[in-house]
């Protein structure tokens, strides 16, 4: 009798699905949070380019984090379930695609490019 009766590659499989379940879910209630707050901030009649900005800023941090999650269930896949070369290179440009994503939201909260400096 086995002591797992499971493959490597099921809890592999599964893990990365646990991985992927929460960057999906770190998205979407950091999306309805965010909106949220907003909501509540302009109903307070605060400044509605402020709340704006607040709320941009907001989502993309939580797109930033929720990409990153899913950048690691990737790999988690791809590494270890099914590392051929088409795979892999699949991989690399779903990574490439994500750190071009996650490059432009920097740039989007931060309000300038990476090399210029904080002012």
């Amino acid at each position: 009798m086995e002591v797992f009766p499971l493959g490597i590659s099921d809890v592999v499989q599964f893990f990365g699905s646990i991985i992927e379940l929460i960057g999906v879910l770190l998205i979407v209630c950091g999306v309805l949070c965010a909106s949220f707050n907003a909501l509540i901030s302009y109903k307070r009649k605060s400044d509605s380019l402020l709340v704006y900005n607040r709320l941009k800023t907001s989502i993309a941090r939580t797109l930033l984090l929720g990409l990153e999650i899913l950048v690691a269930a990737d790999v988690i896949r791809t590494v270890v379930l099914q590392p051929s070369l088409v795979n892999l290179e699949g991989l690399a440009l779903l990574i490439l695609i994500r750190t071009i994503l996650s490059w432009a939201l920097i740039v989007e909260i931060e309000e300038r490019w990476p090399w210029n400096k904080k002012s």
